[in-house]
């Protein structure tokens, strides 16, 4: 939190080093000075004016790549104004979670509707006795196909939900080779599906982690190398050692990701290609939950290297 303190002159008596670090200015100089010496933006010029006239004011202001909020109060001894103090908040993150809580809500509603309204519109029509035949076997495909991916969806909902809060930390010795090659041969049915050819290569390594979350992370990321391919593309997994860490390598040679989009597709729902997204029966949350794995572990780092039409590799290090 920055501070700055002013006397009923506008002039600056105090400011701290929180507030020097956020404007990134030396404050030693602008002490004696106006605060429109310091700072003659609109929205801090506001909350001086009112502040002056005895009442408190916020307003916020963009600040190069962070967003501060500015909060006036006055000082006053027997009713008179004697001086002004000034918070200074940063209030960056707090928008970027509020706008990302925002689109997860929005993007839940619109996922959640779709499957349901299928449900929904096929079982009405057996209902009332228009579908009949071959109709009643594939409207009972289609709503099959809805509920389960209405089941997969509520199912990643809700573990993403149990990661956010979890206290989950046990950790054991684990042969990430051994869990991969077992990862690898489960979705083998799904790479033969996507027409994909899926293989397996490494040595035994062991690393600390926890089994569950690490029995996700590789079938999350095998599982997305194949959704985002091309019919004859490949997906070779690996677990080797590289010095004193272990790597586990998903790579692929499918679509790629723009330059633009690659740090945002860990984010919950956010797809490159939305029509592409929905063809593939992905949830469009198995790299956040993926992000959420790796942040619950001190010795595991996530690197991704992409190039559009090329494909991707996605290198998972575990150090001691």
């Amino acid at each position: 939190e920055g501070l700055i303190m002013l006397d009923a002159d506008r002039k600056i008596q105090y400011m701290n080093q929180s507030c020097q670090d956020l404007f990134e200015v030396s404050g030693s100089k602008f002490i004696g000075q106006t605060i429109s010496g310091f700072c003659d933006s609109i929205p801090m010029q506001e909350v001086v004016e009112s502040a002056l006239k005895g009442n408190v004011h916020t307003a916020m202001q963009e600040l190069d790549h962070k967003k501060v909020q500015y909060f006036g109060n006055p000082i006053l001894e027997n009713q008179k104004i004697q001086g002004i103090i000034i918070l200074v908040l940063d209030i960056t993150e707090r928008e970027r979670t509020e706008r990302m809580r925002k689109e997860f809500s929005a993007n839940v509603s619109h996922e959640l509707k779709t499957p349901l309204t299928s449900i929904s519109g096929y079982s009405e029509l057996i209902e009332n006795g228009i579908a009949t035949g071959d109709d009643v076997q594939r409207f009972a495909r289609e709503i099959h196909k809805s509920s389960n991916r209405l089941l997969t969806l509520i199912n990643d909902i809700i573990r993403l939900s149990e990661l956010d809060v979890t206290t989950e930390d046990i950790m054991e010795e684990l042969d990430i080779c051994d869990m991969a090659a077992n990862c690898v041969e489960m979705l083998q049915m799904s790479a033969e599906k996507h027409q994909v050819q899926l293989s397996f290569s490494g040595e035994p390594q062991m690393v600390t982690a926890n089994r569950q979350m690490m029995d996700e992370l590789i079938y999350n990321l095998c599982d997305n190398a194949i959704r985002y391919n091309n019919p004859g593309g490949r997906v070779d997994v690996s677990v080797y050692r590289e010095v004193e860490r272990v790597v586990l390598e998903v790579k692929d040679n499918g679509i790629g990701i723009p330059e633009k989009d690659q740090e945002r597709i860990f984010e919950r729902f956010y797809r490159v290609d939305k029509s592409r997204s929905k063809s593939t029966g992905g949830t469009g949350l198995g790299l956040a939950i993926v992000k959420h794995i790796i942040a619950l572990h001190d010795n595991v780092k996530l690197e991704l290297r992409s190039k559009l039409g090329e494909g991707t590799t996605i290198y998972v290090y575990f150090t001691k």
